[in-house]
């Protein structure tokens, strides 16, 4: 047997219990870490991030989209760990654009000028401030509801 067919056998043999320990380790509790993880990033952005000015608020939204596409990205076979998945993503896209329609809006109160359409600038945008705000307050719950569902199903045996 040359060398090079000895690399070959053992460069297969790597492989193959790589792929073995790969799938074995790829379980619900794996899957279940692997998307609280990302969860857990979302959720430290909006927690370190609360009542920010403008620029923070545009960045804080690019950075929940990232999130967004980090969990819906996990590669997750477990099929209710898929609902949870899919839940989280629409949350956090939602989130994000509640948040990046609420810097804009304050953004916009910072350029109004002291006239009538003025006022009417800096009125709209505080409407826009207050539904942004009912909005996530709304997919907070529901994060907060999924979280629950999701410990309950991922601190159950397999």
């Amino acid at each position: 047997m040359s060398v090079l067919q000895k690399y070959t056998v053992l460069a297969t043999l790597s492989l193959s219990i790589t792929l073995f320990v790969t799938s074995c380790s790829d379980n619900k509790v794996s899957q279940c870490q692997r998307l609280i993880r990302v969860v857990n990033t979302g959720t430290s952005l909006i927690d370190k991030n609360k009542g920010t000015q403008v620029i923070t608020s545009i960045q804080l939204s690019k950075d929940l989209d990232f999130v967004t596409k980090s969990i819906g990205e996990l590669k997750l076979t477990d099929p209710k760990l898929k609902e949870f998945q899919n839940g989280f993503v629409k949350i956090f896209q939602n989130l994000s654009q509640a948040i990046a329609k609420a810097g804009r809006a304050l953004g916009a109160t910072k350029t109004a000028q002291a006239s009538e359409s003025g006022r009417e600038k800096i009125q709209k945008a505080r409407a826009e401030i207050d539904s942004a705000l009912t909005t996530a307050t709304t997919l907070g719950k529901q994060s907060d509801t999924l979280v629950n569902q999701m410990n309950k199903y991922c601190s159950q045996p397999e």
